[in-house]
């Protein structure tokens, strides 16, 4: 025992110090806890006592925060990478249609030949296959089946060859976003799975703005070189997969919220969630799985009846919404927008638009960067944070639609405002504002009705009793492919009205002595 009396002041208070120290290691805690003595003071020495003792309560909850936003970061990128490498291929060919086929050809077979294989592909593989995905080996054919497509497309001039190329990167182009939407349903909780779909969303929505600007920066250098360069492209996709996606099984560890409304996230509540072994792992490390469990779960698949059964209830709640919001909007772009054409606007009295529109040609391409950079908007908002459309409302977009598509459609036959001799000029540039506004709601239209039907599907609980895992697993990769055609059979149609659609335009601007359409 030291005898505080003997100490001088410096002396005896390091002293009490010290011992303070040594009373808090054996005394001062209660679990990891760390409990203050009531006449300790705050001053340096305490501090270097307090970092030096063990971890904390709220620093392991802070580090596996940390974890979480970081895991949720790496599945946002991979999904939006995902989503904008997919759609980008068909973009550039749409932009490059031009030039991918001879002046005397119809424009409508590039489009036709764009879009036709890849509703097969989401008609065939969830209707038809059955039975567990094999996500590995299907994201490497569509990256080698797209990659070989626009192979093709470059190193042949025969328009057979041409063709033939587009509907192979067509054909991988619908798979992969099928086989995309049906990876996120393997994420768990919901709040997970939803994270995904939103990022995806995001991507297809990117890829309209991204595809264009490539191919106007490459299209200097020829089909051949500039088609040639974008077939590295898909490549991206399996890098993405095996190095930068967090696989579900890393998601398992972590404290996650049962229900969609995680702060990290930013994202409202839904469904709650009920966890099961899904077997999502299976597909990441097949290597190491057991040939009898392989077996097993090969006998497992969803019959013609369980596959109808799951599909009547879609029908009308999203295919339909999903399928009319398609039809209208490519009905807007392929045969009403190009007939929205106005006199170049002059400097005096429209100093912008006269700075964009240069020619009658120019006004095309506008309305459609208008369309693209709104479908982006749109298509990002659940990434964003912003609240999904109600179930009840998703039929709203589709409503709104063919609004805009009437609207056009007597703009461009009649013209809204009229106008004539010295208000001509005047009546043009307040029809090119109303349409401007009109093509963004489009834009707003067709991006919300992908994200939110898609999103709400992705949440949807399974009918599957929860002691089979395996059959809940399909059935949700069932449901969100099962509705992947509706907008892909939109787009078909609208293929296929748009053509006489704009022939009648046409004529009816003509016969009001409106002649722009016919000198393009």
């Amino acid at each position: 025992m030291v005898d505080h009396s003997s100490l001088s002041h410096p002396d005896a208070e390091r002293y009490e110090l010290q011992t303070t120290a040594t009373n808090l290691r054996s005394d001062s805690y209660s679990g990891n806890r760390f409990v203050p003595p009531a006449n300790m003071d705050h001053d340096n020495e305490d501090q270097r006592v307090h970092e030096s003792l063990p971890l904390r309560d709220d620093d392991s909850a802070s580090a596996v925060k940390d974890d979480r936003k970081r895991l949720l970061l790496r599945l946002g990128l991979s999904f939006f990478l995902f989503g904008l490498i997919n759609n980008v291929l068909y973009v550039i060919i749409l932009s490059a249609a031009l030039d991918l086929v001879p002046p005397s050809t119809p424009k409508g077979i590039i489009a036709f030949c764009n879009i036709a294989p890849a509703l097969v592909a989401k008609v065939g593989w969830p209707y038809v296959l059955k039975g567990r995905i094999r996500y590995q080996k299907r994201l490497v054919g569509c990256c080698l089946l797209s990659a070989f497509g626009m192979v093709v497309v470059a190193a042949f001039d025969s328009l057979f060859m041409r063709l033939l190329g587009i509907s192979l990167a067509s054909f991988s182009s619908g798979l992969g976003e099928l086989t995309f939407l049906q990876l996120s349903t393997t994420y768990h909780p919901p709040s997970v799975a939803g994270h995904g779909v939103g990022y995806f969303a995001s991507g297809t929505g990117a890829a309209g703005l991204v595809g264009a600007f490539i191919w106007w920066e490459v299209r200097g250098l020829g089909v051949r070189t500039g088609v040639g360069l974008s077939s590295v492209m898909p490549f991206v996709i399996p890098l993405t997969y095996f190095f930068l996606l967090p696989h579900p099984p890393a998601f398992a560890s972590l404290s996650l919220p049962e229900s969609y409304d995680d702060e990290d996230i930013g994202a409202p509540l839904t469904a709650s969630y009920t966890p099961v072994a899904t077997g999502e792992e299976d597909d990441t490390d097949e290597p190491i799985e057991r040939d009898s469990e392989v077996q097993g779960k090969a006998h497992i698949s969803l019959s013609a009846e369980d596959k109808w059964r799951l599909v009547k209830p879609l029908l009308a709640k999203y295919m339909l919404p999903l399928f009319c919001v398609y039809l209208f909007e490519y009905t807007i772009n392929q045969g009403i927008a190009p007939t929205l054409l106005y006199p170049v606007p002059s400097a005096d009295r429209h100093p912008l638009m006269s700075k964009i529109i240069h020619s009658v040609r120019d006004y095309y391409p506008l309305w459609q960067l208008v369309y693209q950079t709104t479908v982006f908007v749109s298509r990002s908002s659940i990434s964003l944070g912003i609240p999904p459309l109600p179930a009840r409302l998703l039929p709203l977009p589709a409503v709104l639609q063919f609004f805009v598509l009437i609207t056009l459609g007597f703009e461009s036959a009649r013209g809204i405002f009229g106008g004539s001799g010295s208000d001509e000029e005047g009546s043009e540039g307040l029809s090119a504002l109303l349409v401007f506004l009109l093509i963004s709601l489009e834009g707003l239209c067709g991006g919300l009705a992908y994200v939110n039907v898609f999103y709400r599907v992705n949440q949807e609980t399974s009918p599957s009793p929860p002691d089979d895992p395996e059959r809940e697993k399909q059935e949700r990769e069932f449901r969100i492919g099962s509705i992947g055609f509706a907008d892909s059979f939109g787009i078909l149609c609208a293929s296929i009205v748009a053509v006489p659609t704009e022939v009648e335009l046409c004529k009816a601007q003509v016969g009001r002595g409106k002649t722009l359409c016919r000198g393009l």
